[in-house]
């Protein structure tokens, strides 16, 4: 994040003036005091608008999709993005503790996105006089210092366009809110999903975040399917503008809860840079923790939760675009990671999340032998309680797992203490883009079946080929869209801390539950 614009809290609080009337001056009324406007009868003759006359550079040009992000320490460092449809000049964010207080604009950095048009295949119709390039602006502006546990409102402009300095829209203005200091918070809410998409089953789990409201929402990787393909070639189906779309859609959501995002298969956009994630750079800003500048890499706390994200296209075999690109450097950087966060005495779990599956039995995508073999250790020996991945578009939790293997049965309902019983993997892929299927049928709360046979689990192996394997920790398995909603008790009163963690259907039907607690 060093190359985004920082700002300290005494810059916040240096309340414009102007910003504040100008909000006043935009008064709403209340229900039952809007005045009618007089109808107009049949000899009226109706008068057009004068010509714009007054317009400054920038003003027909409005903000969209914007989109937050938190920093390595979530109690004081939060990340405003969003796009314009064109270029803008001197681009902010204004930020306040009231909804008419915003403070002085905070300069955004501008990443510029070049897309060739004959490298895509849009999905939509083209005009017969159309350029040769799209071309996307991405905008970020980072803030530093902000107060533990406190709501921001703000707003976000450029030149020309500034909604703190005009009548200010109920849409115009977003906020959010803080993590509480480590050690002082009384518990939150986290949400999962990975695989979402554009349309209607990603808008339903999108508003199902809202509902929930939680602190933060991880997704998993595969998020707009811009590149339908998925292979991190050039030959892959591709509409850069597919990305407004997945913006615009997660706008209600995405611009007050923070989302942080892990890499999947379909963010390889080979046309960006040697590993395809030149895209994904200019879109996104993570907490800038790892060994090299990877938005997908990296480390983060929120209270007592050490979370930590993954690319899987790094160790993935059967889209091997990028297989090992990271030279090993990413599973040292992740012992690194997990050693460091289970001698901090503060923090109660360990969270990975990534896009491709270390296990599932879902045939389509498969389980990822190479997570398996290089990552799976280390999370045996860090003890990491959850490990929430995408890539295969259902619902599936296996058993607590050590050294390959399941420790014993927990059904929904149960507890597992990680100390004793091992990892408990999770695949959530189910949110929004269409989904897969089991090779055995689903078992799930309020419809489990009797069956308990072993279940074919595919991986594919260094050459490409899969192989199948018969697996008994497959414990509930769910066909259709979902998220994951993970409530984080800390310890208080002598009660261990705890993890509760819940999968919800996009009409709020709970099809698992299950509690993580140490000791």
């Amino acid at each position: 994040m060093s190359e985004t614009t920082r700002h300290s809290r005494r810059d916040l609080l240096r309340v414009s003036a102007a910003g504040g009337a100008a909000f006043a001056a935009g008064s709403l009324l209340l229900p039952g005091a809007a005045q009618a406007a007089p109808r107009p009868t049949a000899l009226d003759t109706p008068t057009l608008p004068a010509p714009r006359s007054d317009r400054t550079a920038g003003s027909a040009l409005r903000p969209f999709g914007r989109h937050l992000a938190f920093g390595a320490d979530p109690s004081q460092q939060v990340v405003v993005s969003w796009q314009v449809p064109g270029a803008v000049t001197a681009p902010f964010v204004r930020i306040g503790l009231q909804p008419g207080d915003f403070g002085s604009p905070i300069a955004a950095e501008v990443r510029t996105l070049v897309s060739k048009l004959s490298w895509q295949h849009p999905v939509e119709d083209q005009p017969l006089v159309k350029p040769t390039t799209v071309t996307q602006y991405y905008l970020h502006a980072q803030v530093d210092q902000l107060i533990p546990d406190t709501t921001y409102y703000y707003v976000v402009g450029h030149q020309g366009y500034d909604p703190a300095g005009q009548r200010a829209q109920l849409g115009d203005v977003a906020s959010f809110r803080t993590a509480p200091a480590p050690g002082r918070g009384t518990g939150f809410t986290f949400t999962a999903f990975g695989d979402q998409g554009v349309g209607y089953n990603a808008a339903a789990t999108a508003n199902l975040i809202a509902g929930l409201d939680p602190a933060f929402h991880l997704h998993m990787g595969d998020l707009s399917y811009a590149n339908s393909g998925g292979s991190g070639k050039t030959s892959d189906p591709y509409d850069a503008r597919l990305w407004d779309s997945f913006f615009v859609q997660n706008d209600p959501v995405a611009s007050r809860t923070p989302w942080m995002m892990a890499i999947g298969n379909h963010e390889m956009e080979a046309w960006y840079g040697a590993d395809g994630y030149g895209g994904v750079r200019a879109r996104f800003t993570m907490p800038d923790n790892a060994w090299v500048q990877s938005t997908g890499i990296y480390s983060w706390r929120c209270q007592n939760v050490g979370l930590i994200s993954l690319d899987g296209n790094d160790i993935c075999y059967n889209t091997a675009a990028n297989l090992n690109y990271t030279k090993g450097k990413q599973k040292k950087w992740l012992e690194s990671r997990l050693a460091a966060l289970r001698a901090d005495t503060t923090i109660d779990f360990v969270v990975v999340y990534l896009h491709q599956c270390t296990y599932s039995t879902c045939h389509d995508n498969g389980a990822e032998l190479g997570a398996q073999q290089d990552w799976a250790p280390l999370f045996d020996k860090y003890q990491v309680d959850l490990v929430l991945s995408g890539h295969n578009h259902v619902y599936e939790r296996t058993d607590p797992i050590r050294s390959g293997k399941p420790t014993r049965k927990v059904a929904s309902g149960d507890t597992v203490n990680p100390l004793k019983d091992g990892t408990t993997y999770v695949v959530a892929g189910g949110g929004g883009g269409g989904v897969y299927s089991f090779p055995v049928a689903d078992t799930y709360l309020g419809h489990e079946t009797k069956n308990d046979s072993p279940v074919p689990m595919v991986v594919a192996d260094p050459t490409g080929h899969n192989q199948t394997v018969k697996v008994t920790w497959s414990r509930v398995r769910y066909t259709g869209y979902c998220l994951v909603a993970v409530d984080v008790t800390p310890a208080a009163a002598g009660k261990p801390a705890r993890m509760a963690v819940r999968s919800i259907t996009e009409d709020g039907t709970a099809v698992d539950q299950f509690t993580v607690q140490r000791g």
